[in-house]
């Protein structure tokens, strides 16, 4: 990069490795410095939570907001209605109002550990786009919107090419979606004065639209800035852990079972990881991700802390703590272990171990559990499993049961009093 920025947010998130790319980085940097600047991230009601895919940008939107600039999170209640194809070999599952909406409720806990919504000139808006987008007239957005955009110019976008190329057909109701993603831009520039749209590099297609339909319609100067796509050192795209999907949602993920992925952190990631997911000091992170051999392991139990600490807070992190050194260092079983709780109706005659290896989900499947008993990485209670159906019965649950899969995942098995 020959361009050195003086704004200290660009050259805090440079430092840290948030940049993959910036429409004009040098007008950025000089809008920045000669004020407070506003910026979104759109976010689309998949899911009943986020998940750790998108905390990369959400720490994004929190060093903004903490260099003084105002921060939006825009909820996609619209645009969830249609589907971003971007990244998908598929079309994504149609969900009605009510669904989007109890999504949004289960993300916006999410945001509130992150980012202050308070009542300042810094203080982050929480916005939807339904709200211009469900009362949209179809001719008039056409004649007014629709004749901005080429279609040959759609069509060259990766997301477009990487669907027409795959046997799953793109709808012509995914086609549209980056259209309302580029007017949702517009929307957000005249409604708040927003010049800034942030995303991944997936949506550098997406971004780059808003900033010529913007310049089109209002003749304004906006700005794209896009993350990397994030992979760990072994290739695997972040976020996925043996189990699915690492929520950012207590109540679908444990914070033991959240301290534990990033405690499991491979060590090349670690000082990777440490700049772009915690506060540290950069040259803190560059030490600590320096470390070797047993040393790299206490750096590890940092970056475990410090970004439990930021989503489920410091108890939180000091109590995840503590029960993986019950279970590792003691043998112990861990009172904050992630627990299946059992009726005596639902044991009946009795479970087989694989049933409850699967229901804690230290497998995915009864097939993948079998497998972990079969190759000898499943043990209960500290002793290795080799029979799958093995029944567990009520008098077995007269004390709690650790399952464990390999030496780092361990779940509880109780029986409800």
């Amino acid at each position: 990069m020959t361009y050195q920025p003086k704004s200290e947010f660009l050259r805090e998130i440079i430092a840290r490795g948030f940049l993959a790319d910036c429409t004009d980085l040098q007008s950025l940097d000089e809008a920045l410095i000669k004020g407070p600047l506003t910026c979104y991230i759109g976010y689309d009601a998949t899911a009943k939570s986020l998940h750790v895919g998108h905390l990369l940008n959400i720490m994004l939107l929190r060093w903004w907001q903490k260099t003084g600039n105002r921060p939006i999170t825009l909820m996609g209640g619209g645009t969830t209605k249609v589907g971003d194809p971007s990244g998908r070999s598929d079309e994504r599952p149609l969900l009605d109002t009510a669904a989007i909406d109890g999504n949004i409720a289960g993300m916006n806990r999410v945001f509130a550990r992150f980012l202050s919504y308070e009542d300042s000139a810094s203080g982050a808006v929480m916005l939807n786009n339904a709200a211009w987008l469900d009362g949209l007239n179809y001719l008039e957005f056409l004649r007014d919107i629709g004749r901005h955009f080429s279609v040959n110019r759609m069509l060259s976008f990766d997301s477009v090419k990487t669907r027409l190329a795959s046997e799953q057909s793109l709808s012509f109701l995914e086609f549209n979606y980056m259209i309302l993603q580029a007017y949702d831009f517009l929307e957000l520039y005249r409604r708040e004065g927003c010049i800034l749209q942030m995303g991944g590099s997936d949506q550098w297609g997406n971004i780059v639209n808003g900033i010529d339909l913007t310049r089109r319609v209002e003749d304004a100067q906006i700005f794209g800035l896009t993350t990397p796509l994030l992979t760990t050192s072994d290739g695997r795209k972040m976020g996925k852990s043996q189990g699915g999907a690492v929520w950012l949602d207590g109540e679908m993920l444990s914070p033991y079972e959240f301290w534990q992925f990033w405690r499991n952190t491979t060590d090349a990631d670690v000082g990777r990881f440490l700049k772009l997911y915690t506060e540290l000091p950069v040259a803190e992170c560059d030490r600590l991700g320096a470390l070797e051999g047993s040393e790299i392991n206490a750096a590890k139990i940092i970056l475990a802390n410090e970004v439990t600490a930021l989503l489920h807070g410091a108890e939180a992190a000091a109590t995840a703590e503590a029960t993986a050194r019950a279970v590792f260092e003691r043998g112990g079983a861990g009172d904050d272990l992630p627990t299946l709780t059992l009726s005596l109706a639902e044991i009946g005659d009795g479970v087989s171990v694989a049933q409850l290896i699967t229901r804690t989900g230290l497998a995915a499947s009864g097939k993948e559990a079998k497998r972990l008993i079969a190759e000898g990485g499943a043990r209960m209670n500290d002793i290795g499993l080799t029979d799958a159906g093995q029944m567990i019965t009520a008098s077995d649950l007269a004390q709690p049961i650790k399952l464990s899969a390999g030496k780092k995942r361990h779940a509880l098995v109780v029986l409800a009093g």
